[in-house]
């Protein structure tokens, strides 16, 4: 079974030779607008920031809707909106195995995680990026953690926002007929802007916008196919005759693919963009209902994107002499069904979406690579007593830096690296996630126990996938190793200090008392 993953790259449609959407002026306009609205979010937010803890976690300050929409909007990318929906008009609804892993995942996510973590970063130095917290909840002089933690965060993310540029090339290119060159600056240039000038406050802020934007297109986009489609009875009708297998959740699946697919749930406990969120609350308060707005975002989302690759299936089924670009790409298909089925003021709109999918992650992946830069490398090494404006530029510096980086990366689409994307999310999630989960649920945990975890968790991920595979995803084997890991070092080392033991006493009896 096979499935295109998060945060990988949509396909080049150009090259494979597909004609381009003409760029309509309603398509043009409502882009035009939508990008204009993001960069005036960024210099609203520069304004609000003054400090360091501003710029990298909003001085802590998002209310529960702003936290929700943010953490959902920053881990959907564009795979959202073309990946899935691609995936499931292709093989039906055995491919939504993935879906269901994510949902429990970031559910779980949310209820272990979350308010546990708002509370130990601020007892523990008020700790603002998740290699500073590492440091400071194990004592670790030798800041071996700091580096290695901040180490992996640059590395993967600098290749993850890669990938995000060149999808939203992509979606240039396609949209306005541009040259490839052209499209990645077109792309990049509004994400970088609001990022670099108004940081986590201008993320978090165009987040919710975009986490509304992709959720009306998700809703609006399969009820219309529906109707198209000439109903609930009849669409369904439709897919059965195409192939009856489309409805089988377990058609083509063995065992270990399908618990591959739900394995990809592991990674939320360790993606730090995510993270990043649940550390910016403004209380542990706010959790709960952010809680219970996320996950209802998520399942519509999800549903959504799902429910346009299947409808799709039907659509164009009824309407083959259409059907040409997503035959060629299947990933397509929702770029397809709002240019057909919608007002050109309305479809540029929902192309917006993918766009909003793309920018959304990008800039938060943009922002803690700036942090890590800034935090854990400028700041713990280089200048200790900079000041916050100071600070502050830096982090703006190496927004700029990054992305730098990423675009030079991601000028040749197919270059190797790109594919290192895969690697990313079981990456962060076996080296970041055991880590995680237990600092925040374990006082026994020292040191060592957290440095072996990381570890054992990314070489782990490297290994399996590169010499072992067995169809087994990495995550698997690379959470379980790491978590043995850190029981193993904790337990053979030297026992947490008596001020770590109460920090985490202190921290959890606030965090119960909510």
């Amino acid at each position: 079974m096979r499935f295109a993953k998060p945060g990988t790259v949509p396909k080049n449609n150009k090259r494979e030779g597909i004609p381009p959407m003409t760029a309509s002026t309603p398509m043009l306009v409502t882009f035009v607008v939508y990008i204009a609205a993001m960069v005036l979010i960024g210099l609203i937010a520069y304004l609000r920031t003054k400090n360091l803890s501003d710029y990298i976690l909003g001085g802590r300050s998002l209310g529960s809707f702003v936290t929700a929409l943010s953490a959902g909007a920053s881990d959907m990318s564009g795979w959202l909106l073309m990946g899935l929906p691609g995936a499931i008009f292709v093989a039906g609804l055995s491919e939504s195995w993935i879906a269901i892993g994510l949902i429990a995942g970031a559910y779980l996510n949310w209820l272990f995680v979350a308010g546990r973590l708002r509370v130990q970063t601020e007892h523990n130095g008020n700790a603002l990026t998740l290699p500073d917290y590492f440091t400071n909840r194990f004592e670790d002089n030798s800041r071996l953690l700091r580096i290695f933690s901040a180490l992996v965060i640059l590395v993967f993310f600098t290749i993850y926002c890669a990938s995000g540029v060149v999808a939203g090339a992509r979606l240039f290119e396609s949209t306005f007929g541009m040259s490839y060159g052209t499209a990645l600056w077109a792309g990049a240039a509004a994400t970088i802007a609001y990022t670099f000038i108004g940081g986590f406050l201008a993320v978090s802020w165009t987040d919710t916008v975009q986490a509304t934007l992709m959720i009306f297109a998700l809703i609006l986009t399969p009820i219309v196919v529906m109707i198209a489609t000439g109903g609930v009875e009849p669409t369904f009708i439709a897919i059965e005759m195409q192939d009856a297998t489309n409805f089988d959740m377990l058609k083509g699946a063995t065992f270990v693919g399908v618990i591959s697919l739900l394995a990809w749930g592991l990674g939320y406990f360790g993606q730090p963009h995510i993270l990043a969120r649940f550390m910016a609350a403004d209380s542990v308060k706010s959790i709960p209902a952010a809680r219970r707005i996320s996950m209802t975002w998520m399942i519509l989302t999800l549903a959504g994107a799902v429910a346009v690759g299947f409808f799709g299936i039907a659509y164009f089924a009824a309407h083959p002499e259409v059907a040409g670009p997503v035959a060629e790409n299947p990933e397509r298909v929702f770029i397809e069904l709002a240019k057909l089925l919608f007002n050109p003021w309305i479809a540029g709109i929902l192309l917006s979406a993918i766009l909003a999918a793309v920018m959304s992650t990008l800039s938060c992946q943009l922002l803690v690579c700036s942090s890590a830069l800034t935090e854990d490398f400028y700041k713990a090494f280089l200048r200790k007593g900079a000041s916050q404006t100071e600070l502050v530029w830096v982090g703006r510096a190496m927004v700029l830096l990054v992305a730098l980086i990423a675009i030079a990366l991601a000028a040749n689409p197919e270059n190797r690296v790109l594919g290192l994307v895969s690697y990313a999310w079981a990456g962060f999630g076996a080296a970041f996630g055991p880590v995680v989960i237990l600092s925040l649920v374990w006082k026994g945990m020292t040191r060592n126990g957290a440095l072996a975890g990381m570890l054992v968790g990314a070489a782990t991920v490297i290994v399996w996938k590169n010499w072992i595979g067995l169809g087994l995803y990495e995550i698997i084997p690379g959470f379980i190793l790491a978590t043995l890991a850190i029981v193993i070092f904790s337990r053979i080392g030297k026992a947490p200090s008596q001020s770590m033991l109460n920090r985490f006493d202190q921290a959890e009896s606030e965090y119960k008392s909510v």
